[in-house]
């Protein structure tokens, strides 16, 4: 595994954004891990954030794409800091754009606020975690709708490896049904490997008792 995913799984845990015990998910699920991204909350964590998504697309996607683009609204803030971060420690000098909730009326009027897109452009999108994958299906067509550009890939935190309303996980159904590379920073699976009888904090988070209850919930729900 690499260093920035490790470093990444750790980072959650220390911004309390990855978290163990009983928990329920919208679903209705019995969780025995939960992960809010809302909980990133300050300046340093949310540049740090940007530096593990610039690594993820610089080791998944390489760095010959022109735009950021995250969608409203946990994505708007995911685009900045990755295009910052990207910037900062790799040299490039990407664009970032993400979309308005409601068309605007007034000005210059339409619905993306950012780098103009263009034709021909490559584009990634940031996104915190796809659960039913509904914020890419109303995007697409947004930014599809605005120039001929090429979709790269769609970029997550954390991809949890369960199955949504079929049988398919939803980062699977989203690359099934438009045929776009989807990649995590880390896999659950990743994270219980590098958590397993390990302290962080002088806390260990996965001892064999919470990873048979992830084990068990995984053979459950899990793709």
């Amino acid at each position: 595994m690499q260093d920035y995913k490790k470093e990444f799984i750790e980072f959650m845990v220390e911004a309390g954004v990855l978290t163990f015990g009983d928990f329920t998910t919208k679903s209705g699920r019995k969780t025995p891990y939960f992960i809010n991204t809302g909980n990133y909350d300050t300046g340093a964590e949310i540049s740090r954030l940007g530096e593990f998504y610039a690594a993820a697309i610089k080791d998944r996607c390489g760095l010959d794409f022109d735009i950021i683009y995250g969608p409203a609204y946990k994505g708007i803030p995911l685009a900045v800091t990755t295009s910052a971060a990207l910037f900062r420690v790799y040299d490039k000098n990407a664009g970032f754009t993400f979309n308005r909730k409601e068309a605007k009326n007034h000005g210059e009027g339409g619905n993306l606020v950012g780098h103009k897109l263009a034709d021909k452009q490559n584009l990634i999108i940031v996104e915190d975690v796809i659960t039913a994958g509904t914020a890419i299906r109303e995007n697409l067509p947004v930014i599809t709708n605005a120039a001929n550009v090429n979709i790269a890939a769609i970029i997550v935190s954390v991809d949890r490896m369960e199955k949504g309303t079929g049988e398919l996980s939803a980062i699977q159904q989203v690359e099934e049904d438009f045929s776009i590379p989807t990649h995590a920073i880390v896999t659950i699976d990743e994270v219980v490997e590098h958590l397993y009888n390990r302290e962080v904090n002088g806390k260990t988070l996965i001892d064999d008792a919470m990873k048979a209850s992830i084990v068990d919930y995984r053979s459950k729900y899990g793709v």
